[in-house]
């Protein structure tokens, strides 16, 4: 218990200025709160032996600063990974009717949309929907049923809505 409390006066006492500095040196909020936020918990795992450091503080500091780091490098590895490994290829131009769909499935409820997204563009079936989902057959006939209508509703042009199928031009 004694460890516990020491440790949270010491948390408590220099969190604040940790987090000032870190975000200081690396110049985002986020990333400096959740590297502080690692360090602090690292520094708890390693209490007996940070607390005989000449500055717990600083100790925790750099273990943030290092964390954020390692974070950076990860995330430009990564970056290099997939260039590298991305064969160089042409992309085609997207097409209207492709952004007209995504903005249509963009305004279903997330219920339908997913319905609809996994038969008619992943191809699977109503019981496999049903089973991927969890829920029953009736449930995912009544989402793709009721997302079909209204992706006609977004899909069908201004000027045509309300007439008659066989009204058209």
């Amino acid at each position: 218990m004694r460890d516990a409390a020491e440790f949270d006066a010491f948390y408590s006492a220099s969190v604040q200025r940790v987090l000032g500095h870190l975000y200081a040196m690396i110049g985002n909020r986020a990333e400096a709160e959740d590297a502080v936020a690692e360090a602090y918990a690292r520094a708890w795992d390693r209490w007996t032996a940070v607390r005989e450091c000449d500055s717990p503080e600083a100790w925790v500091r750099r273990v943030a600063y290092r964390v954020t780091v390692s974070a950076w490098r990860k995330t430009v590895n990564r970056l290099r990974a997939h260039r590298r490994d991305a064969p160089a290829q042409r992309v085609d131009a997207i097409s209207v009717d492709h952004v007209a769909v995504v903005t249509a499935l963009r305004r279903i409820s997330a219920e339908q949309r997913r319905a609809v997204v996994l038969h008619h563009l992943v191809g699977l079936s109503v019981a496999e929907i049903a089973a991927e989902v969890g829920t029953n057959e009736n449930t995912v006939k009544t989402r793709l049923a009721r997302g079909r209508r209204a992706l006609a509703a977004h899909l069908t042009e201004p000027e045509y809505q309300g007439v008659d199928e066989r009204a058209r031009p």
